[in-house]
Parts: structure tokens; C-alpha cells; sequence
């Protein structure tokens, strides 16, 4: 079992599709990141290979935007399949585990960590999640996730393979806004843990001028059925 992600080192989310032939092996990778249990780490998947012969059951438009958002933020024209986004400042091919924890590691020496505590946990029915004190302002943002999940992909580029996916996000919502004070959240959370609703990453995120995701300053994640912050599940 991993350590619990008491103090996470950064942020790395996943653009990924079940129809594209060269994510799998960065659907691997990214378990073995939620192994370390030292990361956030989460991942979207994209629906714009959907046409390609196998519609992935796991993607949404909302994910497709969100890594769109993050193409105007870092300059881009365009995205691609796997990408990893770090901290969203900086991204990396998704496969490239070296450079993923490369990027953290440096982003932090920079500066351009998780600079602001975040601490989330079950009281009763609810979430109670607590964010400290630090500079300028940002959106408290919740991604809740499935922690894993099978599929047998029987077309497309990915044809006869069982795929192993991890913290897939399913949806994303904006709870409140911090200006730079301490605060705390109380969310409704009778239902997290039923169903899909495995977990879920508070991001403490800046947006640029348009409201694209931008730089994530803080983070936490909490599992169902835990009362403390919890990282990552048994190694794949």
C-alpha cells in the first residue's frame, strides 16, 4: 500500500484516450505515479480520438476543454495525446516518468510548488476542507475521480487490449474563491464514496484572463471512506 499524500509535492493531470495507440503505456505510467504516493495525480480523458473507431468510455468534453484551457495558458496551438500537465505551468510527454518527476522537482526549487496548505477530510456527512494563508487569489476547484477502473477495448487503435486506468476524473466543480486568507469549506458528502465517487483532489488553482486553468499553487486529495488526507491506492 502507498503512503498517504500528507504534504504532496505537486500536481501532474493526465490527457489520455482509450482510442489513441500511444497512451497506454503513459496509463501505466501514471499508475505508477499514484504509487509513489507523494503526487496529485489525476487523469482526463480527452473525446476527440472518439472518431477513430472506439468512443472512450471514460471521456467528456469537459476534459477536452480543460486541456484546451491549458493550451492557451502555456502558449499552445494545439494539444496532443498523452500529455501531463505539472502544476499547471508546465507539461511533459505523458509517458516520460523521468521527466514528470523532473518537473516537480524543479518547479519546487523554483518557487512554483504547492506553496499554500491544503487539507481536506470526512466529518460525518460532509467535507470539510481547510486552505491557509498565502499571496494573491485563486479558485478552489474539486476533481472527483474514480481510483480504478478495467475497461476491454474491442475496437480502434487499442483493439483486444485491458486497459488499466487510474483516478480518472469524471467531474470537476469551482467551490468557492481565496483571496490569500485562511478559510474553510464544508461540502455535502453523503454520496462521495458510492458509486464511482472514489475520491477527489481539491486544487487550489489561479486562472488566466479568459478563466483557463492556470498555475496550481495547492492541493490535497481525499479518498472515500478516509478520515484523513489519503494518496494513492495499492500499486498497480
Amino acid at each position: 500500500m502507498a503512503e498517504e499524500v500528507r504534504a504532496p509535492k505537486g500536481v501532474v493531470e493526465l490527457f489520455t484516450s482509450q482510442g489513441c495507440a500511444s497512451c497506454p503505456p503513459a496509463d501505466n505510467a501514471l499508475g505508477e505515479l499514484v504509487a509513489q504516493g507523494d503526487l496529485v495525480v489525476l487523469s482526463y480523458h480527452v473525446d476527440y480520438w472518439n472518431y477513430l473507431g472506439w468512443p472512450d468510455t471514460l471521456s467528456s468534453k469537459e476534459n477536452t476543454e480543460r486541456q484546451y484551457g491549458y493550451a492557451k495558458t502555456l502558449g499552445r496551438t494545439g494539444v496532443y495525446t498523452p500529455q501531463a500537465i505539472i502544476n499547471g505551468r508546465e507539461h511533459v510527454k505523458g509517458t516520460d516518468l523521468s521527466a514528470i518527476n523532473g518537473k516537480v522537482d524543479g518547479l519546487e526549487k523554483a518557487g512554483h510548488g504547492l506553496t499554500v496548505p491544503v487539507t481536506a477530510a470526512m466529518r460525518g456527512d460532509e467535507i470539510d476542507i481547510n486552505i491557509g494563508e498565502g499571496q494573491g487569489q485563486a479558485d478552489v476547484v474539486v476533481a472527483y475521480f474514480t481510483k480504478h477502473q478495467q475497461v476491454d477495448v474491442t475496437k480502434g487503435e487499442n483493439s483486444g487490449k485491458n486497459m488499466d486506468y487510474w483516478h480518472s476524473v469524471y467531474d470537476v466543480q469551482s467551490v468557492g474563491m481565496w483571496n490569500g486568507k485562511k478559510m474553510t469549506l464544508t461540502l455535502p458528502g453523503k454520496a462521495f464514496g458510492t458509486n464511482k465517487k472514489d475520491g477527489c483532489a481539491v486544487l487550489l488553482q489561479t486562472s488566466g484572463p479568459g478563466g483557463e486553468p492556470a498555475a496550481i499553487i495547492g492541493a490535497t486529495v481525499l479518498m472515500a471512506g478516509r478520515k484523513k488526507d489519503q494518496g494513492a491506492p495499492q500499486s498497480p
